[in-house]
């Protein structure tokens, strides 16, 4: 399987109309998965938002943003999406909210490997996990010196309140190379994933980050001018194709 340190992100959340959530996964994944690896992008995850049964979420990544031109060129022109698009898009109130992202650090995009995708029809992994997407919105960029304070004192808080980050991007500004399909542009945004076994797994992390002293003092306190928004969460089940798990 190919390496998954896609240094091209999107992180894309669709607005569904009721009721329709399956429907489009069922067609993603039977559809929507070899299909577009096979131009040149990777599927890295594919989820359904826990706490609205009208959002669908996926991450697409890609070598560069040429080779991101060139593979959404030829799948949205290719028989695939000409075939099933129709059926795709009347699922979806909306598809424009898409925040572009890269690797913060050298050693912070998603792992090389994090387990093989099950063929289509195969049985469903008796344990998926679930992901916390968490998305910090900034007043300005998120800078190397950011970065730095992320790693030195964020992540050791996140860890041992049992939500070690999985990967961790910021926004990439780099134009749009497609621009048929709209990003978040004008966002300074710093977006880190974990990995927990359940639910249960996450509210533990969550309360015990609350009940932080460290937390509190040595993170929040320093970055509460830094947010021009309240922070997002996305609790994301993995659908029955979906890599990341």
């Amino acid at each position: 399987m190919k390496a998954l340190r896609c240094p091209v992100v999107e992180l894309r959340q669709y607005t569904l109309h009721p009721g329709q959530r399956d429907v489009l996964i069922d067609l993603f994944d039977r559809e929507f998965v070899e299909s577009q690896e096979a131009v040149g992008a990777t599927v890295l995850g594919q989820f359904r938002d826990l706490d609205d049964p009208d959002r669908f979420v996926w991450l697409r990544g890609f070598e560069d943003m040429v080779g991101r031109a060139k593979a959404l060129e030829s799948f949205y022109s290719g028989p695939v999406w000409q075939t099933h698009r129709d059926e795709a898009n009347a699922t979806m109130i909306d598809s424009d909210d898409v925040l572009l992202l890269r690797p913060a650090s050298a050693h912070s995009g998603f792992p090389p490997s994090v387990g093989a995708r099950p063929a289509p029809g195969a049985p469903t992994p008796l344990s998926p996990s679930l992901l916390l997407a968490t998305i910090w919105y900034g007043h300005g960029p998120f800078d190397t010196t950011f970065v730095e304070f992320f790693q030195e004192h964020v992540r050791p808080v996140l860890a041992e309140t049992g939500g070690e980050p999985l990967a961790y991007l910021q926004s990439e500004h780099a134009p749009n190379t497609f621009p048929a399909l709209p990003v978040r542009m004008n966002e300074e945004v710093f977006v880190w994933f974990a990995r927990f076994t359940d639910e249960g797994h996450i509210d533990n992390h969550l309360n015990r980050l609350q009940r932080s002293e460290r937390w509190r003092e040595e993170v929040l306190a320093p970055l509460s001018e830094r947010w021009s928004r309240t922070p997002q969460r996305l609790r994301l089940a993995p659908t029955e194709r979906s890599i990341l798990r």
